[in-house]
C-alpha cells in the first residue's frame, strides 16, 4: 500500500512517490488519468492500506446521461 501521507497528493502534476528510484517517469500518469476521467464527467479515487494493497477506482457516466456542453 501507499503511505497515508502520500495519498492526498497522488493525483498532483509531477508528483512521484517515495521509493520509485529506478522507475522511469515524470509524475504525470495519475494526473493525466484524473483529468481524462473528470473531463468525461467521472470521478477517480484511491483506497490504500499500507503494507497490504492499494485500489484505484473510477466511475464514468453511462452513455447519453451527460447534457451537451455549450461551446
Amino acid at each position: 500500500g501507499i503511505p497515508p501521507e502520500e495519498v492526498p497528493h497522488l493525483f498532483e502534476r509531477f508528483r512521484r512517490g517515495r521509493g520509485v528510484r529506478g522507475v522511469q517517469g515524470v509524475g504525470l500518469g495519475l494526473y493525466i488519468t484524473r483529468r481524462l476521467v473528470e473531463l468525461h464527467g467521472g470521478r477517480i479515487w484511491v483506497e490504500s492500506t499500507p503494507g497490504e494493497s492499494t485500489t484505484f477506482t473510477f466511475t464514468l457516466p453511462a452513455a447519453g446521461s451527460l447534457t451537451a456542453a455549450a461551446d
